[in-house]
């Protein structure tokens, strides 16, 4: 196996190993209500430009994009895996925000952080799922872009992990926890200046 290989499986087995056996060290389940939209000076910046740029591709169309291909719309992105009932609550809150939400305005991606399913596979599990937005399997590439920059956390879909990638390209925070659907609005809403 190769050493990357070898150490992306560690970093993710122990992420899965402390997830289920210790008490998360998730932010609290309403760490987004309240919270300010920060502006283009106060966002994380990226520690590189890589990740808006690494080619993700829809598991429905088989399209290629990038996160950089929506400049200018709030993108939401959700890192989740298709065995994770945490991943599986959240997004259904998911759903009912991006229904209530302009996509002229708004754009929402699901990145599968899993290292062993198909696009197919996972495009039947979001038909399944009633799940309509973009979905993509990370590739290896961008598994080490979203560690660079958010940690491991980011790689544990049980602690539900999501950030925001500003009309202006720059990130949110990393955020935890499900969400209600109205606190997902109102954030989006307050980066969107609406």
């Amino acid at each position: 196996m190769k050493p990357l290989t070898t150490m992306f499986c560690i970093i993710l087995l122990f992420s899965f190993v402390a997830a289920c056996t210790s008490a998360p060290a998730a932010a609290p389940v309403n760490d987004i209500r309240g919270t300010e939209a920060a502006s283009s000076s106060q966002a994380v910046a990226y520690t590189n430009e890589t990740l808006i740029n690494l080619p993700l591709v829809n598991a429905r169309t088989g399209e290629t994009f990038s996160l950089a291909d929506f400049a200018g719309k709030v993108v939401y992105v959700e890192p989740m895996a298709t065995w994770c009932t945490n991943c599986r609550d959240q997004l259904g809150r998911v759903r009912d925000a991006y229904q209530q939400l302009d996509p002229s305005q708004y754009v929402f991606v699901g990145i599968s952080v899993e290292t062993n399913i198909t696009p197919a596979d996972l495009a039947t599990y979001i038909d399944n799922q009633n799940f309509p937005w973009i979905f993509a399997v990370a590739s290896r590439d961008m598994l080490v872009a979203l560690n660079d920059q958010y940690g491991s956390i980011v790689l544990n879909p049980p602690s539900t992990p999501h950030f925001i990638v500003n009309p202006d390209g720059t990130l949110s925070q990393l955020y935890t926890g499900v969400h209600e659907a109205s606190d997902i609005m109102t954030l989006l809403q307050q980066i969107a200046g609406a």
